[in-house]
């Protein structure tokens, strides 16, 4: 690799860390081909992204970024994932490290607020913000449905009272 290209690696780690809500470090002791290719799969269906670099040049990425703090983490042969949604890439690192033994999570942040394993763990047992966003629509649009069969239930009951009296008129 050279100059250009480790500096061009270097920006996109960097962007990376400007756009991401969280950052999980894992380390790869020897994840099979399919077994990566799983993993990356997975990532993306949940709208996060995996990827392996040089400790090197993530460690002058994360320099002026809020991940700042994570830099005594990058050692050993470690990977990134990243995602927008603060839950996303957690839940999908946390899934894939029970069905492998050759996976680890070495911790992360969210911002500048440093995660151990426990702390990326607890992270992924939090809803998502998709699953946050459908609760709320459902807590706001559930007293307006009630409103409307309360308004709608008086006149109902109406028809269905004539109804009866037609009926019973023409028997």
């Amino acid at each position: 690799m050279d100059r250009a290209q480790k500096a061009e690696q270097v920006a996109q780690l960097k962007q990376t860390f400007n756009e991401s809500a969280v950052v999980v470090i894992t380390r790869n002791l020897g994840l099979t081909v399919a077994q990566s290719t799983t993993l990356r799969n997975r990532m993306r269906e949940a709208g996060a992204s995996f990827k392996v670099s040089k400790n090197t040049l993530a460690l002058i990425a994360v320099e002026g970024t809020t991940y700042a703090p994570i830099s005594d983490m990058l050692t050993g042969p470690t990977a990134l994932a990243t995602s927008t949604d603060p839950v996303a890439a957690a839940k999908v690192v946390v899934d894939f490290a029970k069905t492998t033994d050759r996976f680890e999570i070495v911790g992360g942040a969210m911002g500048d607020t440093l995660l151990d394993v426990n702390g990326v763990k607890a992270l992924a047992e939090l809803p998502s913000l998709d699953e946050l966003r459908a609760t709320i629509i459902g807590l706001i649009q559930a007293p307006a449905t009630k409103i409307a069969r309360t308004i709608n239930e008086p006149g109902a009951q109406l028809a269905r009272v004539f109804g009866a009296f037609a009926a019973k008129a023409d028997a």
